[in-house]
């Protein structure tokens, strides 16, 4: 079987890379094929890597508390760019203070996001997930 393929990086001016590496490292280990855009990553960026990657999956990170305002929409370039199907992760600090998570969860939800992670989700959740939502 072939390695499914991910989009990995740090949406808008969020430039913490630590964890996106950790991230990188750990999703390859558990046998994807990533392809890691690194921080700084606008939505366009995300949807262009997987249009030319034909990629599964698009996971964005974020910790400096903007990702809600920076992943507005983002289902919506996706179907544009004829990414139907793509299934969209986001996780980490992904808004400003301490908010009711079940509250924020369903933003996302709304958004269009397949699986929405809290900060300090370990690597092997989302591996779990990845393997549920790919079936394999």
């Amino acid at each position: 079987m072939d390695k499914k393929t991910l989009v990995l990086g740090v949406i808008g001016a969020d430039c913490h890379a630590v964890g996106n590496k950790i991230l990188e490292y750990g999703l390859t280990e558990a046998g994807f094929n990533v392809v890691n855009i690194g921080v700084l990553s606008p939505q366009e960026d995300f949807i262009n890597a997987a249009v030319e990657t034909n990629a599964n999956v698009i996971m964005v990170s974020s910790l400096y508390g903007h990702g809600e305002i920076d992943c507005r929409g983002m289902r919506e370039k996706c179907k544009e760019a004829g990414l139907n199907d793509i299934l969209l992760y986001v996780g980490g600090n992904i808004v400003v203070g301490k908010q009711n998570w079940e509250e924020v969860y369903d933003r996302f939800k709304d958004m269009g996001f397949d699986r929405v992670y809290p900060p300090g989700t370990s690597i092997e959740t989302a591996v779990s997930d990845l393997k549920k939502d790919l079936h394999i």
